[in-house]
């Protein structure tokens, strides 16, 4: 849309040169709502290339891991045999003191409530065990 300006003279006709800010607007507020409907889909299909690293490559030795079962019911067993919760934490501080790089698995069943497993891990940290794990199996299987 042109515009022309009078001058004092009659004769001379010139442009103002102005910018109509609607179309920006429309722009900038379509830009902003596309980035609002996408950004949730980038954080989660994050295509993750993890690093690698040589050090403490060394497998843990089986003679030193231990497993932890905790039945849907509650109960618990330290390597096939039935435990409480205080034998459990004795029988574990005494492993610990005759093999130091003792590790335990978690072997819990899914319909377990997450209280029981985290129960079994304060136990595990008390006893100074760091290395724990959690035994699942692989999906669809």
């Amino acid at each position: 849309m042109r515009r022309f300006a009078e001058t004092e003279t009659p004769s001379s006709v010139s442009t103002l040169a102005e910018i109509n800010m609607t179309p920006l607007l429309d722009l900038a507020f379509v830009l902003l709502v596309i980035f609002m409907i996408t950004a949730p889909f980038l954080a989660e299909s994050a295509d993750l290339t993890l690093p690698s690293s040589d050090a403490n490559r060394e497998a843990v030795d089986p003679a030193s891991v231990s497993i932890i079962s905790i039945d849907r019911e509650g109960r618990l067993q330290l390597n096939a045999q039935d435990i409480s919760e205080a034998a459990l934490a004795e029988r574990l501080i005494q492993a610990k003191a005759e093999d130091p790089g003792l590790a335990v698995l978690i072997r819990a069943d899914q319909r377990l409530s997450v209280q029981d497993v985290v129960n079994v891990m304060d136990v595990l940290k008390t006893c100074e065990i760091t290395k724990v794990g959690l035994v699942t199996k692989p999906a669809g299987s």
